[in-house]
Order: C-alpha cells, then structure tokens, then sequence
C-alpha cells in the first residue's frame, strides 16, 4: 500500500459563491465523508494547508493581477474579472491556501515522505490565466505546483494529465512554450464547450511546439470514447515525454450525473482513467503522482469519486 497523502481543510469552505453557482462549499464535505465512510482516513497521511511564499504565486501569476484580486476582496466586491468568479472577503486569503497546502503536498512527494496524494482544495484553479480569473479560478494551483516542482527539485519534466470536462486554458497558456511541462487534456468540445479552447490542432508554441495534447471529446460520449483517445493520445505522449512527477487536474464534472456537461462517463470510466495515470507514474515517475481536484459539481457522485479515486492512489 502506498503512502498517499490527503490535504482537506475546513478553511476552504469559508470561499462563498453565492446562491445557485455550482462551485459551493458543500463539495468538500462531500469529498470528505465519501472517503472517512469508506474507512480510508486512517490509512491516509492528512494534511492542513499553509499559506505560501508569495514568491511561488509570482512564478505564474502577474503581480498587478495578485493586486488586483487582494484590493477587490478586501473593497468587499462580490464578482472578480467575470460573473463566473463570484466570491467574498475571505476568497483571496482561501485561495492562497489552496496553492500553499498543494506546495505542502508537492514538498512531501518529492522529498519522499510520501508516495502520491490527493488534494481537495477549492476554489479550483485550472482556468485562471496570468493575469486574468476565469470559470471558478483564481490562482492556477496546478500550474504553480509545477513551477515550484521546476525551481527546487532537479526535474527535468513535468507532466500534467487534465481529465476536468473543461479545457484547462489557464495552465495550456502557461506551458505552451515550454518543452519541460507536457499539457494533456480529455475535454468536452463543442457545445458546454467552456472556455471554447481545447481544440485538437492546439500543439504549443516555439520550444513547446509538440508539449501540448488535446483530445475533444463530443457530447453524449462515455467510457469507451476516453479509453479510445486515451490510448491514442495520452500513453504513448507520456511513452515519449517520460514525465519525471505527474500533476492530475482531476475534475470529476464529466459523470453522466454531473449536470455541467454532456458527457456520459462512469464512475468506473474515471476509475479506468486513475489507474492508467498510476500506472505511468510509476512507469515514468517513480510514482510521484500529485492529484488536484477542480470540477465536480453532483454531490451525490462526488463521495464515490473521491474514494475510488483515492483507493487507487492507496493501491496502485
């Protein structure tokens, strides 16, 4: 059995969205007890965010735009950059430590203290630009944990798997001209097709050309649709790339029960879809697999998609 770590902190709660957005608090307590009602928590390392050096959000993030979204929660403002991102006081200071908390887990992966780990953070993070908040996301999470991956370990590649049934845009923008950040996304497009990018000619830019993979995936497609373009696209990308630690944003909004898309997957399509990533990791990583939660939205799947989830981490 691995030693699989778990950050959950009632902090994240506090980030309010306001009546009838679907990114509530109530998501984590649904994580949470899907996992503590299956009998995991004792077999998992848990861990409680920390507030990070404000040195790693400016890895990714323009300082005007931190400034920005600090002065709008403290001015009392209810929406930052797009009605999307609805928020309250406290947004800023919770965002800060969902990217502190994950930084606590990436320290604890590469410095070996633990195998692999699942973080259950909000806000998510996937879609938030460098300069720019967009569908639910502040600070890029996954991308910061790369960047700190980047300056203090000696890793030469970092691969990133995206499963959310959104395109991640945020983190492609980031990496796309980087060949030491490979990008993968299995997303709806078209229609639901939020944020309209994602698209399967999208390769990267310059050094990056070739470090970016998208698969689209058409509405009312399943299980046998993400087997497919996974094993065309993703396995043999990471054969290739040989990622040396694994970032997952690992949205779970692509249930035939989620109501944020049309997309028809099972809960033993997204299991099929964690075990292949575990196997690369410790094909490719020695293991070091770090998984991000962003979307997810049916409370009544999410407890059954956080625990297969995490049992797969425990066990792979």
């Amino acid at each position: 059995m691995n030693k699989t770590g778990f950050l959950y902190d009632e902090r994240y709660q506090l980030h309010k969205t306001g009546h009838f957005h679907p990114e509530i608090p109530d998501r984590l307590p649904s994580v949470y007890n899907g996992i503590k009602e299956a009998g995991l928590l004792s077999k998992l390392v848990l861990i409680k965010a920390s507030m990070p050096e404000m040195k790693w959000i400016e890895t990714v993030h323009d300082k005007n735009y931190i400034q920005r979204f600090e002065s709008a929660c403290s001015s009392g403002k209810m929406i930052f950059d797009s009605p999307d991102n609805q928020m309250c006081a406290v947004t800023y200071d919770t965002a800060l430590l969902a990217v502190g908390g994950i930084l606590d887990v990436v320290r604890q992966v590469l410095d070996g203290e633990l195998d692999n780990a699942f973080c259950a953070v909000r806000p998510p993070g996937h879609h938030a630009e460098v300069n720019r908040a967009m569908g639910f996301c502040y600070f890029n999470n996954i991308a910061i944990a790369a960047r700190y991956i980047q300056k203090n370990w000696s890793i030469e590649r970092v691969g990133i798997v995206d499963f959310d049934v959104h395109h991640g845009n945020g983190t492609q923008h980031i990496f796309e001209d980087d060949p030491s950040v490979f990008y993968y996304s299995i997303h709806q497009h078209p229609s639901f097709a939020y944020p309209g990018t994602g698209r399967e000619f999208e390769h990267g830019k310059n050094l990056g050309y070739g470090y970016t993979k998208n698969s689209p995936v058409l509405p009312g497609q399943g299980d046998s649709e993400y087997k497919r373009l996974i094993q065309r696209d993703l396995l043999p990308a990471f054969a290739d790339f040989k990622p040396e630690v694994i970032l997952i944003s690992a949205g779970f909004d692509a249930h035939v029960d989620d109501d944020m898309s049309d997309i028809k997957l099972t809960t033993a399509g997204f299991s099929w879809i964690a075990e292949k990533i575990v196997e690369m990791a410790n094909t490719y990583a020695q293991g070091r697999l770090i998984s991000v939660l962003e979307g997810g939205y049916s409370l009544k799947r999410l407890p059954e998609l956080a625990r297969d989830h995490v049992e797969i981490l425990l066990n792979g």
